[in-house]
């Protein structure tokens, strides 16, 4: 008989769990006593039942409560990215990232700011002018505007320490935008079927241009400050590579910034391989609680080639980017820029350094860093509130991503589609690998539209990842 009875509260009780929810307060012994007819002994043995299979929970003084979900923590398999180096077949380069949005999205899967977050006025002020000017009707010189190579060499410049030579105007090549420009790098400086030493994760744009360039790719994992230099002089000397791509500010998709340690053990590696680093800037003009230190200030003898875009943080409408190499290094890039592209739009060019340089941008940038903040955080906070399962490795100091680890067994690509049938845009995290990921992640960018909707993605996300 009190196998039954404990039975029959067991399956009320379990009626009432699923109504009620987390946290929500039991009846009491005495109420269940009197609303089942049972001993107190009974019910006790069927709230014993339900705290073995971790269903409730007592709290001494307060009362039997609802237990919440416990989250399973996931596991770090990073270290696996360097053993297994690169895959024997390459996956799609189609990426999420680049996915239209129409209005009624929620839209977290982007790489590019929205329209709020950029200098309009200054833009079409800029085109304007430069739609009048002589650059609309003479070709420009296959190494760009003397003017805004002058402006990019002096940007470097401005953060070069005394004692280091800072690059020369003649070292800078304009590009149209740089995505082009790393096909270009990585022909010129490592050619087909050569090793390229990448971070993983790293920006999905590379590991295309890598591809068409048919270079061999070796991921190297990267951790919330960098790269372990000990681990690039090994893949350096175990591949024979002599160059490697990385983004020590700001990196995408992760937000990590090297420190300053791993900075200048990079560059001794780089120098005692005689290699290249690779260094793409692409978030130059987006820190928020920090400043960017390009890795390009430090060097000395050549080895970083350097990659800044204007891209992202004046209109995607300007592609207008700059790489910035020495020696016969920089003679490679531009011959291969000019059998490529030939020269880059000179009203592009004379429309970027105009916003560049006018006392407004700067005015604008400071803005930007405020709202860039504000973003950052209320997304993290809402995903905290409305997603706990989606874990946040570390907030970055800069940049316009949110890198998230989700539990082993999340089935990415069946939670990015189910997500987009409700209205949530969000990018697969295995497309900013080289190689294998080490988990299920996915990337959510703060600077697109609308965050006033970021709780409502939050609770989109949650419920699926429930």
């Amino acid at each position: 008989m009190d196998n039954d009875s404990s039975t029959r509260i067991v399956d009320g009780l379990l009626a009432l769990i699923e109504t009620a929810g987390p946290g929500a307060r039991l009846p009491s012994t005495r109420v269940l006593v009197a609303e089942y007819g049972a001993s107190p002994v009974t019910v006790q043995k069927a709230l014993r039942t339900l705290a073995t299979r971790g269903l409730i929970e007592s709290r001494p003084g307060a009362g039997t409560f609802v237990r919440a979900t416990r989250l399973a923590r996931p596991v770090d398999y990073g270290w696996q990215t360097g053993a297994l180096r690169t895959p024997p077949a390459r996956v799609s380069a189609a990426t999420s990232a680049m996915r239209d949005a129409t209005n009624d999205r929620i839209a977290l899967h982007a790489g590019y700011p929205t329209r709020e977050l950029l200098p309009e006025r200054l833009v079409r002020a800029a085109l304007a002018r430069a739609s009048r000017s002589d650059a609309a009707f003479t070709r420009s010189p296959v190494a760009g505007l003397p003017e805004l190579q002058a402006w990019f060499a002096a940007e470097v410049a401005a953060s070069t320490p005394a004692g280091v030579t800072p690059p020369m105007p003649g070292d800078v090549t304009i590009l149209p935008g740089t995505q082009s420009g790393l096909g270009s790098v990585f022909r010129a400086l490592v050619g087909p079927g050569r090793p390229l030493l990448v971070e993983s994760p790293t920006y999905w744009g590379a590991i295309t241009a890598a591809a068409q360039a048919g270079v061999d790719v070796v991921p190297i994992p990267s951790g919330a400050s960098g790269p372990d230099p000990d681990e690039v002089d090994r893949a350096f000397v175990e591949t024979g590579a002599r160059a490697m791509y990385v983004q020590p500010t700001f990196a995408n998709p992760t937000g990590a910034q090297w420190s300053p340690q791993v900075a200048a053990r990079m560059l001794e590696v780089a120098q005692r391989h005689s290699a290249f680093l690779i260094e793409d800037d692409w978030a130059h003009d987006f820190g928020i609680e920090a400043d960017p230190a390009p890795l390009a200030r430090l060097d000395t003898g050549g080895h970083v080639v350097y990659f800044r875009s204007l891209t992202k943080s004046v209109a995607p409408a300007i592609r207008v980017g700059a790489v910035i190499a020495r020696g016969p290094a920089r003679d490679r890039i531009r011959n291969d820029r000019a059998a490529d592209a030939m020269y880059v739009s000179g009203v592009l060019q004379a429309a970027a350094l105009d916003v560049v340089t006018h006392p407004g941008f700067q005015t604008h940038l400071r803005g930007l860093r405020q709202q860039l903040g504000a973003r950052r955080d209320l997304l993290a906070s809402s995903l905290r509130q409305h997603a706990p399962m989606a874990h946040i490795d570390g907030i970055p100091r800069g940049g316009l991503n949110l890198w998230i680890r989700l539990t082993d067994g999340v089935d990415v690509p069946r939670l990015v589609a189910s997500c987009e049938a409700d209205g949530l845009l969000i990018g697969a995290g295995h497309e900013w690998y080289p190689a294998e990921p080490e988990g299920p992640r996915i990337r959510l960018n703060y600077s697109g539209p609308n965050p006033g909707a970021f709780a409502d993605g939050a609770r989109i996300l949650g419920s699926h990842l429930r």
